[in-house]
């Protein structure tokens, strides 16, 4: 993608947020917007027919809820590399977990400053989760609130003592760089354990390894 303009797609059922969103993003450098949707169903067949790089979704639309939207553009084979960041008014943690559950690879307030929502599609775009620790406490929140997990569904075959150490640390929302300084390992070698556990764990990103960490039963969270 060197060189070329990060593609979004806005999705919003409201015209005035999409016309406001696409003039922030038109007027960005090295950003296009590539359509607009007003519900999931039209943000679905929009992603598959423009192929963007990123969906700036919205979590309460009609037709189709931006969740199901995300879920079908993020598990279908016609949209294999686009990504989503998930905006909402509302910061309800019960959205967290079911829009990373997903594929989301990020979720935002609408009422962020206009120079983080940018900032926001280019780090999804380059293919990392926006997974602030805020973010990944409402995340474990939720875990927490849920019943007892039965047994592990999802194994973790094939991830090395290592891995699985830097897998813990990014279910508690470290960055690499946090990890490096944790592990006492370079980056370099951080962000290649990062890529180890994308491919063995068949993740989308970062988000989706918060998921397995949890799911997997590696992290625990205390309930009340």
């Amino acid at each position: 993608m060197s060189g070329e303009p990060v593609r979004v797609l806005v999705a919003d059922d409201q015209a005035l947020l999409r016309g406001s969103f696409r003039v922030l993003l038109e007027t960005a450098p090295g950003l296009s917007v590539v359509g607009e949707a007003g519900d999931g169903a039209e943000a679905a067949e929009l992603a598959a027919a423009e192929q963007p790089d990123v969906v700036l979704m919205d979590v309460r639309m009609p037709v189709l809820d931006g969740i199901e939207a995300t879920r079908r553009i993020c598990g279908s084979p016609r949209t294999p590399h686009v990504r989503v960041l998930m905006l909402t008014t509302f910061d309800l943690d019960e959205y967290v977990y079911a829009a990373l559950r997903a594929g989301a690879s990020g979720f935002l307030l609408k009422d962020v400053p206009p120079a983080d929502l940018l900032a926001a599609v280019r780090v999804v775009a380059a293919g990392d989760a926006l997974l602030a620790p805020s973010v990944t406490r409402r995340l474990i929140a939720e875990f927490a609130r849920g019943p007892a997990p039965a047994p592990p569904a999802r194994g973790l075959e094939g991830v090395t003592a290592r891995e699985r150490e830097v897998l813990v640390l990014i279910a508690r929302g470290l960055s690499n760089g946090e990890i490096a300084d944790r592990l006492r390992l370079s980056m370099a070698t951080v962000k290649t354990h990062v890529g180890h556990l994308l491919t063995k764990l068949d993740a989308r990103d970062r988000a989706q390894l918060v998921i397995h960490a949890y799911e997997s039963g590696l992290v625990a969270v205390a309930r009340p």
